[in-house]
């Protein structure tokens, strides 16, 4: 009975919510069948106790002096399972007051109780209106508030012009939005895995939504399409960023968090491709979603999403807030990986404080089971070991680099890149710094590569 649906599903439930629903099951509004509550009572003790559930053990709590009946136990799974079914579905529709009071408010509008259909109507507007939410949610259901009232004016002939206009504009607004919203993941998606998207009517909703900027939402949704577009991005970024910091608190915290990480995602591509104008808006993003915890997924924080950080922030030259995020953060990093991940970050700062015996001693604390932190540190140490020429150490290195990077075959693409970096350290060691050509062809060589991480290292290193 472990796997059955009813127990999955049970055992997703919170403690709280199995009170709950062990009231509901005991209600006979709800439940007729006697025979239910014993067979939730059996399960619910399993869960107490974690251990597996037994369908003969189940089937004698329901009848203690029965032989066991396969179907019968079936039949009262079907019914509990049915039940909780309901139960949530009970849940979720009350958990939203305001579509439960435009419900009611239906409701008495078809029984033709015009007091009790206002009152309930007008509950619903204010309710709607008093939080702060203007998302494609909060239009459908001012929108559902008008259609009701357009339903009752126009049965009872009260008035000569109805609010058609109103219940128009409402629902393109919250068309605009689920379609831009819809568009942004479309096209997000469709570049990150080389599929492709039709996104109907998107000319007509773009000129909409221009038209209808002085909606937060519409315009937010309108810029990050944009952004994400256009072949010059950086203005509709920016008053992307604006509005977004602007009307966050209009935002409920699921798309909040995925249009931080849609911009956030779109600003690390372009610094990738060596665009530096774009670190100080990622920054300020990823700062945004950390003070709203966007970033958390059951209440840790992504080691890939931490090195991130902690990488712009040195680059912008924010080395006291980035030291304050690695303590400050650690914490929420996965147990296994946690120590590597902060000592590596610790050793960046360090670096570039110029704290090279510091870098050290962090990067030698750390054991580093994830291939990327593993390479990223081992390219710390190759530029430790230059800064401070101890070239014979870094011949040593080097080697090890090249054997490492062969050996793991999983790093995939950043291959190409890690070998690039082992093969211009080479060439600056080899490079006659008196050679003025040299130098020269060396930084042509290196202005032409796409893609290498260390680029701006090793100009720095040549200049």
């Amino acid at each position: 009975m472990e796997k059955t649906l009813l127990f999955e599903a049970l055992t997703a439930l919170t403690q709280a919510e199995i009170r709950e629903f062990e009231k509901f099951v005991q209600s006979p509004f709800f439940n007729p069948k006697p025979g239910v509550a014993p067979l939730l009572a059996y399960l619910t003790q399993c869960l107490q106790q974690k251990t597996a559930p037994e369908a003969d053990s189940a089937f004698q709590a329901i009848y203690p002096d029965a032989p066991f009946n396969d179907a019968r136990l079936r039949l009262h799974n079907s019914a509990l399972l049915g039940l909780l079914e309901h139960y949530l579905a009970y849940q979720e529709k009350f958990a939203d007051l305001e579509s439960v009071k435009i419900s009611q408010a239906a409701v008495y509008r078809k029984r033709n109780l015009p007091k009790h259909f206002q009152i309930s109507l007008r509950e619903a507007r204010k309710a709607l209106e008093r939080r702060p939410m203007r998302h494609a949610v909060y239009f459908e259901q001012l929108q559902e508030i008008e259609w009701e009232q357009f339903q009752f004016d126009s049965a009872s002939r009260r008035a000569e012009t109805f609010n058609l206009q109103e219940s128009s504009d409402l629902m393109d607004a919250a068309f605009l939005v689920r379609k831009l919203q819809l568009a942004c993941l479309a096209i997000s998606h469709q570049t990150m895995f080389k599929t492709e998207y039709r996104i109907g009517l998107l000319p007509a909703v773009l000129e909409a939504a221009e038209q209808q900027s002085a909606q937060p939402a519409i315009a937010l949704y309108y810029h990050c399409y944009r952004f994400l577009t256009d072949a010059e991005p950086f203005a509709h970024f920016s008053q992307f960023r604006t509005l977004l910091f602007a009307h966050a608190a209009l935002l409920p915290a699921d798309e909040l968090r995925t249009l931080h990480l849609l911009a956030v995602n779109f600003g690390i591509k372009r610094i990738n491709q060596s665009q530096d104008a774009w670190l100080q808006a990622t920054l300020d993003l990823y700062k945004s979603a950390l003070e709203r915890d966007l970033l958390l997924e059951n209440n840790l924080l992504s080691r890939f999403a931490f090195n991130n950080i902690t990488a712009i922030a040195l680059r912008v030259g924010e080395l006291n807030w980035a030291e304050d995020f690695i303590h400050r953060y650690k914490p929420r990093l996965e147990r296994s990986f946690r120590e590597a991940t902060a000592d590596l970050n610790l050793a960046r700062v360090a670096y570039a404080r110029k704290d090279y015996g510091k870098a050290l001693q962090h990067l030698q604390r750390a054991d580093y089971k994830d291939l990327m932190n593993n390479l990223t540190a081992k390219t710390l140490q190759l530029k430790i070991y230059y800064e401070t020429d101890e070239f014979d150490l870094l011949e040593s290195h080097l080697d090890s680099m090249k054997t490492f990077i062969r050996r793991h075959t999983a790093i995939g693409y950043h291959r190409t890149n890690y070998s690039r970096i082992v093969y211009y350290t080479r060439r600056l060691m080899q490079l006659n710094r008196f050679d003025a050509a040299a130098k020269a062809g060396l930084k042509d060589q290196l202005a032409g590569e796409e893609g290498l991480t260390e680029k701006g290292w090793f100009l720095e290193m040549l200049g």
